[in-house]
């Protein structure tokens, strides 16, 4: 395998405050300033029936901005408020952020894809998935694209033998990259795999200085990389692979504690509303998150929102862990990390919270598919 670090220096987001009591998380010593929160609940069983009321004062600490801007304009944070959950956003997204704060005891839960909950096992940070999340049509819709720097001369996953590729090992990019490999009947040593994080604009700045050939970009990104370099050359393809699993986390602590595990029965329930809300809304949704909190202009919102397809809560996570645990295969094969039963990272307790939810409200969630070529 063929692996060298390209210095490439992530532009600097500075955290904003939102919602009750937002916390600027991006830094240690304010992770480490923001302490364990509200709880001291009992401790709660693995195998124990989740709490029905949440005790007066119960603070969970969420970083999940996307669904915050959905909640307040669905007017869904007013369950959370009825059911007694106090919540203090933090604007945190992405597994190397929300890993650092749980590990500071400054988050109870976050957003993410499928590869952060594995990695935070393998480097000892016991968490647990409460929730699940997929696109519908995800071949059509993917979470990425496959950023192609001007002049590398990849029109598809054909070209990409000897290519540089950007790899980041700990994210969901880094994944895709195995996987997108694999779909090409490539692998590692026929390409040159460029290590860097995936933060802010970090693979397009590299794609665009030409020190990659090829980078995934997430489609929030992929209009501004376009408009700045396809004149010089550069192209965006889809990665031919699915990418869609999009998951909520949690340190196992958060579940152990029987008022924060409450707490998070309700904000998993309302969660799982917000994002079928987004497929009934999606011009509202572009101008909320995309351009009021991401700085993205409407018409390029819209095509985002757009190429990122309708979501699809699964009520039966059956198939979902199966695709997961096809990632979490691929991942001891090719970056030798620990075998790992993937079941055992999923407390399903949340799984019958969402079903039941959902039924209640007559919202129309599909049971998970069955495993598929291509793991999520």
């Amino acid at each position: 395998m063929k692996l060298h670090r390209t210095p490439v220096r992530p532009a600097r987001r500075t955290s904003t405050r939102l919602g009750a009591v937002a916390a600027g998380l991006a830094l240690p010593l304010v992770l480490a300033a923001c302490g364990g929160g509200e709880g001291g609940g009992v401790a709660l069983a693995a195998d124990a029936a989740l709490p029905e009321k949440v005790p007066s004062g119960t603070v969970l600490r969420v970083g999940d901005p996307a669904t915050q801007v959905v909640l307040e304009q669905a007017g869904l944070d007013k369950e959370l408020e009825q059911a007694g959950v106090e919540v203090e956003w933090a604007n945190i997204t992405g597994g190397p952020k929300s890993l650092e704060a749980f590990r500071a005891d400054a988050l109870d839960v976050s957003s993410v894809a499928d590869i952060p909950p594995l990695f935070a096992h393998w480097t000892d940070t016991e968490v647990k998935i409460v929730a699940a999340r997929e696109t519908v049509d995800p071949l059509d819709h993917p979470v990425y694209q496959l950023g192609i720097a001007p002049g590398a001369g990849v029109r598809s996953l054909d070209d990409l033998k000897g290519k540089k590729i950007a790899y980041s090992p700990g994210q969901a990019q880094g994944a895709l990259v195995l996987r997108v490999l694999q779909e090409a009947g490539l692998t590692q040593d026929d390409v040159e795999l460029v290590e860097m994080q995936s933060v802010d604009d970090t693979f397009a700045n590299a794609l665009g200085s030409k020190q990659i050939d090829v980078a995934p970009l997430g489609q929030s990104q992929v209009g501004a990389y376009l408009e700045k370099y396809a004149g010089d050359g550069a192209a965006a393809i889809k990665p031919g692979v699915r990418d869609d699993a999009w998951t909520l986390y949690a340190p196992v602590e958060t579940v152990e504690d029987a008022d924060k595990a409450a707490a998070l029965r309700e904000y998993v329930e309302v969660w799982a509303k917000a994002q079928l809300w987004i497929n009934d809304h999606p011009d509202e949704f572009a101008q909320l998150y995309y351009v009021d909190h991401e700085g993205l202009p409407l018409p390029e919102a819209k095509k985002v929102v757009a190429a990122l397809g309708k979501n699809e809560v699964p009520t039966d996570w059956t198939g979902f862990i199966e695709r997961h645990q096809e990632t979490a295969d691929l991942l001891s094969e090719e970056q030798g990390q620990p075998e790992v039963d993937v079941e055992d990272l999923y407390d399903r307790r949340y799984e019958k919270a969402i079903a039941q939810a959902l039924a209640d409200t007559g919202a129309g969630a599909k049971p998970g598919p069955a495993a598929s070529k291509g793991a999520a």
